[in-house]
């Protein structure tokens, strides 16, 4: 492991730099879908991006924005948390959740919430058991 730097990704060229390793967790996503989309909700929905680099590769994703519901209160939710399939299990995920978690407490939030399909068990285990994550709802959505 070499060091390990976080960089926001604000430009069109860190954003398309991300894209390879975000399409592996949004598979519906093409390039030009995936690069509005981003650029959109940057401008219209406080979204951030950061990326992880081990040396001077990119090893993983992370989408967040900060929210206001009646159930949460004032919180961060992530989007999109995602590491590239060949660098997976070296704890980079945890850093980005570290990374948001922080960014959250320095932005004056109280907590952090994300969902996560209900076939990724995996996932499921590392929120719960690694990062101690409660398990407070399901998600449910109808397509118009």
């Amino acid at each position: 492991m070499n060091q390990l730097t976080f960089r926001e990704l604000k430009s069109k060229e860190d954003i398309l730099e991300a894209f390879p390793i975000m399409k592996q967790l949004r598979t519906h996503l093409d390039e030009l879908t995936y690069l509005d989309l981003v650029e959109d909700a940057q401008q219209n929905d406080q979204y951030n991006m950061a990326a992880l680099y081990d040396g001077d590769q990119m090893v993983a994703v992370i989408g967040f924005k900060p929210m206001i519901t009646l159930y949460y209160g004032r919180f961060v939710w992530v989007c999109d948390l995602v590491t590239d399939t060949n660098e997976r299990s070296k704890g980079y995920g945890e850093k980005l959740l570290d990374y948001v978690q922080n960014w959250a407490e320095e932005h004056g939030f109280k907590s952090v919430a994300l969902s996560s399909g209900l076939n990724r068990t995996d996932a499921h285990r590392f929120y719960e058991e690694k990062m101690d994550y409660d398990k407070v709802s399901y998600v449910f959505k109808r397509d118009l």
